[in-house]
Formats: structure tokens, sequence, C-alpha cells
């Protein structure tokens, strides 16, 4: 039987973490599309990340991005952040917009590209530092389009003695998740493509360097919850970060294409302790609203984590294995599913008015008069969006 004191303990703990850059114009490939109302500045995107906190009661900390949240003062955008009841999160950095990354970043063929490269990560350590943030996060676009264009072996090189330097000057209490990502914009080869890849330099490096399971960042097919019980089997999974793909990395809002998958993913998290603190388990949303209103969307997406999050700990672990002791394969089967089929919105009600919240976050957030209040201030400057 599941124990639903243990369950509910469980969802009042949950942390998720929302980033800086959700909350700012995007768009697809061709075009950006500007809502009105959207942050101006870091300090703004803190305003609406606390309201975000304010109507789920579980989204603490931001994600920064830099340079787009770089700012003058950092210990002051700490202060800000805390003053609303939130925190900083993880600092990611940012080696894939600049014209002189354009053959790649820390495995440029040039030195003097990848000691630029290098210096940015290191001040991402510094902003750490300034923050008081955990978690330096690195995704590199670093690859080829073409045969023969790069040594291959070279650029692992390269890639394993920047990683090196970064970790080194990582504080005691500092951690380094390295993401990895199928392809783009490396149409050849990506530096970078897959767990094993990042795995084996996090191996190396220590177990301060964790690796980043972005769920958008794979193959049609692939079995992504195997991955994730792999990384915790081994003490390897630093973190997620959530969001929905259909035919790349689309960076839907998450749990819009496959909320089973996202199930599948969250069993194997529940059923390897991955939810315990002690595990340092980090679970960020990494999304784009394009068309969507962004505070609404990243209200929806945590609520979906919620869901998923709730269903995977109803799953009852004692008759799963039992049934896969037995070789019982449908009543398994059945096991997982009867978790996945309850509905756990009527649960997740109960959970948030015991914490003092609204039961509805989304209806929270609209009676907030929030979204007119910004619409009706953030008249003229200029709107935060990609690159800015």
């Amino acid at each position: 039987m599941t124990d639903l004191p243990a369950v509910k303990a469980a969802l009042k703990s949950q942390q998720i973490e929302t980033p800086s850059w959700g909350y700012g114009n995007s768009g697809t490939r061709f075009k950006v599309f500007a809502q009105p109302g959207v942050p101006r500045d870091p300090f703004e995107k803190l305003d609406d990340a606390a309201q975000v906190h304010a109507a789920t009661g579980v989204t603490p900390t931001v994600s920064l991005h830099i340079p787009w949240d770089r700012v003058d003062d950092y210990t002051a955008l700490a202060a800000y952040a805390k003053e609303r009841g939130i925190g900083l999160g993880a600092i990611n950095a940012n080696v894939f917009q600049d014209d002189d990354f354009k053959l790649g970043s820390v495995t440029h063929p040039d030195p003097a590209v990848r000691r630029k490269a290098l210096a940015h990560l290191m001040e991402c350590v510094d902003i750490m530092d300034a923050t008081g943030s955990r978690d330096l996060k690195l995704w590199f676009s670093d690859g080829t389009n073409y045969p023969g264009q790069d040594d291959v072996t070279a650029r692992q090189d390269r890639l394993a003695e920047a990683l090196a330097a970064v970790y080194e000057r990582l504080g005691e209490d500092q951690r380094m998740l390295l993401e990895y990502k199928l392809f783009e914009p490396a149409f050849y080869t990506t530096d970078v493509p897959d767990w094993g890849t990042a795995y084996l330099h996090c191996l190396k490096l220590g177990a301060r360097a964790q690796v980043v399971v972005d769920t958008g960042h794979h193959a049609p097919g692939t079995n992504i919850e195997f991955i994730v019980a792999q990384l915790l089997r081994e003490g390897k999974l630093g973190g997620f970060d959530f969001n929905s793909r259909f035919y790349a990395d689309d960076d839907l809002m998450v749990g819009a294409a496959d909320p089973f998958q996202l199930f599948r993913i969250l069993h194997e998290v529940a059923q390897n302790d991955g939810f315990a603190p002690e595990t340092g388990v980090a679970f960020l949303l990494d999304q784009c609203h394009n068309i969507e209103a962004k505070i609404p969307a990243v209200i929806r997406s945590v609520m979906n984590v919620q869901e998923a999050t709730a269903k995977a700990l109803l799953v009852d672990l004692d008759a799963l294995r039992a049934a896969q002791r037995s070789g019982d394969v449908l009543e398994a089967n059945a096991v997982l599913m009867d978790a996945y089929n309850t509905d756990v919105r009527p649960l997740l009600r109960e959970v948030r008015e015991e914490m003092g919240l609204h039961p509805d976050p989304l209806a929270a957030y609209r009676a907030s008069g929030w979204q007119e209040r910004i619409v009706a201030e953030r008249v003229g400057g200029t709107q935060a969006g990609w690159g800015a």
C-alpha cells in the first residue's frame, strides 16, 4: 500500500527551479514574438518568478543565464531575490553566441578563442560566489558540420582540459552540471552529444561533476528513463532540464508532448530515492514560451511536474516488485498504469491548501492582478529575450 502522508510530505517539500529566460521573449527560428509586460531586466524577471512561487509554493529558486542576466552587482541581485522570497539557482554559461565561437568555444582549434571561452566560464564561477549559487550549468554548441573539418579526438582533449580547469576553480560546495545534446547546431559531430560522453567527462573530473538530462535532447524513441536510472545508480545525475519536444529540441512546456514519458522518468527517480535531498538532484525547467503567456505557462509547467511526481509517488512499489519477482508481466504493468491513470488533481489541491496556498495556482495568479499590472507598468525600454 502507498503511504499517503509520505506522498504528501514529498510533494510539499518538492522544489522546481524556474528559468529566467522563460520570462522573456522567445520564438521560432524565424521570429521572436514580443508580448506586453515582458521583463526588461533581471530584476523584473525575479519579480515574475516570485509570483510563480507565490502561486505554487514549490519554485523557490531561479536559474540565471550569463550574459543575458548580467548586472553590475550580483550580490545586490541576490539580495533583491531574497527580499521577494526566492533565491538564485544555477548559473548558466553562454559560449554559443559570440562570432568567435563559430567553430567552437572550448574545443575551438584556435587557443585564443579557447582562452576567451574559458574566461567566460570562470566569470560564471565568480558570479556563483557572489550569488551563493551551488550549480554551474554548462552546455556547449561545439561541434563540426563536415567530415574532416577538425580532429574529433583533439576536440575531446580540449574539452577535457577546459572542464578540468573550471572544476579546479569551483568551491567545495559548488558543482558542475554538464549537459548533452544530440545535435544542433553542429550537423556532423557534436562534442557532447550523449549521456555517455557527458558521464565519462564527469567521471574523470570527480564527485562534484554531474550530468544534466534535458528531456528534449534525445533522438526519437530514446528510453530516457533508462538513462535516468543508470545515472542515479552511479550517483551521477545532477539534475533535469524539463521541457517537451515533438521533432527536435522544441523547448515546449514539460509534459505537453508525452506526459506518460514524464511519469516514467519520475517513477525511476522515485523508486531510486532521487527525490531525497541528499541526492542533490536538481529539478529545473528549461523552456521558451513563444506564443503562450509567459508566467501562466511557467505555472502550468510546474503543475505538470507536480502531477507527474504525484503519480510516480503513488506507485505501489511492494506490489510492483512482487509482480516483477514472480514474472507476472501484465500485473507489473497494471500496477504502474494504475498509478499513472490516477487523477491526482484532488490530492494536489489538498496538499496546496495544507500549505496555505490557493488550490489552483493558475486561478491564484489570475486573481493577483499581476498580469494587468505589468502590462500597464512595463512600458518603454527594451524587453528581455534571446540574446538580452
